[in-house]
């Protein structure tokens, strides 16, 4: 049993329930005990490795994790003539992770330089494809679903209507970034059957097949008339692809603009770039979910391996 994007697991619903659970009883468990968790980090990370390495801890298992700098460059092409820089091929490197622990954690973000390719995620299928053991997507080059998890059980114990209108709105950032969190949080909010409207400057289109059924919106205001949750993140533009731009610096979310919502909560993944993508106003309001979202980091890393520990059983 992986956990790759939504698809992976039954019973979605139940996930967020056991996540909640998890963390109104701040359960613990030993059902993970004699078993040994990687976590492989080919990109930075905070909340993602202390959450998860938290939540295989609570759960009795023991934690190797390594970066990307203390391992080989991978080849990931098959039948590649391996006399470049990369010294050992993934299908090798996932072998032999997988003969030492249980389960994996992997992380890799999209290179940003060929759409094509980073839509293909052939990263993390090809890791998948030959590890022997379960592997958990910490974020690839297109979802991150720890974090969606993690955003579906924020909204869950945060919301007073069945259905509450989304805003998903693109944020202005001085560095590319991918377009995981994005792409993730609207496949999770779609397949949950809930209300989302996604706004953004023209050419900073996340994938159509992942955003068809929802309201898209190039009028930020406009997109925020009503919403009773704002998600904000910041992604490279989609043509050309890769880039980014300042002509957009007017998008940040401020306070004026959170008035036009339905007294919104205000939702983002973290790292923000404060007053960039969002203002202090905005970020400390008590209307702000930013730490309840890095909390519930760690519960739903808890559902997710408990989840597959049970599989193995």
């Amino acid at each position: 049993m992986n956990f790759y994007d939504y698809n992976s697991f039954d019973d979605v619903p139940g996930l967020i329930r056991e996540a909640l659970a998890i963390k109104q009883t701040n359960e613990v468990s030993n059902m993970g005990e004699g078993k040994t968790m990687a976590l492989i980090f080919l990109n930075p990370s905070l909340r993602t490795r202390m959450s998860t390495q938290q939540a295989a801890y609570r759960l009795g298992m023991k934690v190797i994790g390594f970066n990307s700098s203390e391992a080989w460059p991978w080849e990931i092409e098959s039948n590649a003539v391996m006399n470049s820089n990369k010294s050992e091929h993934i299908k090798d490197a996932a072998r032999v992770i997988s003969s030492y622990v249980d389960v994996i954690g992997i992380r890799c973000f999209a290179g940003l330089e060929d759409w094509e390719k980073d839509s293909a995620d052939q990263l993390i299928h090809e890791f998948i494809k030959y590890a022997t053991v379960p592997v958990v997507n910490m974020e690839s080059a297109v979802f991150h679903p720890l974090q969606s998890l993690t955003d579906m059980v924020t909204i869950e114990e945060t919301k007073t209507i069945k259905n509450p209108k989304i805003c998903l709105s693109w944020a202005p950032h001085p560095k590319a970034l991918p377009h995981a969190v994005g792409n993730s949080f609207t496949q999770w909010i779609l397949n949950s059957g809930l209300d989302l409207t996604i706004c953004h400057p023209p050419g900073y289109d996340l994938d159509k097949s992942i955003t068809s059924g929802a309201t898209i919106s190039h009028h930020q205001e406009e997109a925020l008339e009503g919403a009773d949750y704002v998600y904000v993140k910041s992604w490279c533009m989609s043509a050309p692809y890769g880039k980014c731009s300042d002509a957009y610096n007017d998008w940040i979310i401020n306070q004026d603009k959170m008035n036009l919502t339905q007294n919104a909560w205000f939702m983002h993944c973290l790292p923000i770039r404060r007053n960039v993508v969002a203002s202090d106003e905005v970020l400390d309001s008590p209307r702000s979910l930013i730490n309840v979202q890095a909390e519930n980091r760690m519960y739903a890393a808890q559902a997710v391996i408990s989840r597959i520990l049970k599989s193995m059983s």
